[in-house]
């Protein structure tokens, strides 16, 4: 198969796979999404999702949470790993949409990336799932499946993206970012697929006779 090719059986496998692509985080709006995505950095969604009723409870909105003691969101927030980090970086985040956008999640991409614990892929994300807006964000899994299906050399998420938003029609990268979420978590994890086992990697690459090294994001 040539590239292109890969593509459009990828696109229509996964839409046959996956035609519903629910939000895996549970959230109410931008605000709670936002919260929920900077949690999810080196953690599951499962355990995010186990986590921040009780931060919401107490607080879900700018001003509630830029109200609560940095330690407060430290000791709700946890068991999602790198708390300190994250607790404040939900503060100061929330601070500053206070100050600077009226108490709102900015429905801007630069804007969103200047916010403290809030890099290019969770900006990304709730650009993607608030807002609707076209984005492709590429985690470290999603960075791994493209190799694994020969749609990208890039050495990092940057390239990746680059390279999937070239190769996908700007309608579906929003839908085709979870599906490709679903699929990986179902049938191409990182151990029980080396590129030679699943679906996708058997049709792509049927005579793959070694397994497909990764370059690490």
């Amino acid at each position: 198969m040539l590239i292109a090719e890969r593509a459009d059986y990828i696109l229509h496998r996964l839409q046959e796979l996956y035609p519903e692509t629910p939000v895996p985080l549970d959230h109410r709006d931008p605000f709670t999404l936002l919260v929920a995505v900077l949690l999810s950095a080196q953690c599951t969604d499962e355990r995010v999702n186990k986590v921040t009723p009780a931060l919401f409870e107490l607080a879900d909105n700018p001003a509630d949470m830029a109200a609560l003691d940095v330690s407060q969101i430290k000791a709700i927030i946890q068991p999602c790993g790198l708390s300190p980090q994250k607790s404040k970086a939900i503060k100061r985040l929330s601070e500053i949409l206070l100050e600077e956008h009226g108490g709102e999640v900015p429905q801007d991409m630069a804007a969103l990336e200047r916010l403290p614990g809030v890099g290019h892929k969770t900006a990304s994300v709730v650009m993607s799932q608030a807002f609707g807006e076209p984005a492709f964000p590429v985690d470290t899994h999603i960075h791994r499946l493209a190799q694994r299906w020969g749609l990208t050399r890039g050495r990092n998420v940057v390239q990746t993206e680059r390279d999937l938003k070239r190769l996908f029609p700007r309608e579906y990268w929003n839908r085709l970012h979870l599906q490709m979420i679903f699929y990986g978590r179902q049938y191409c994890t990182a151990r029980g697929c080396d590129g030679r086992v699943c679906e996708i990697c058997r049709t792509c690459f049927p005579n793959r006779k070694h397994p497909k090294k990764c370059h690490k994001p």
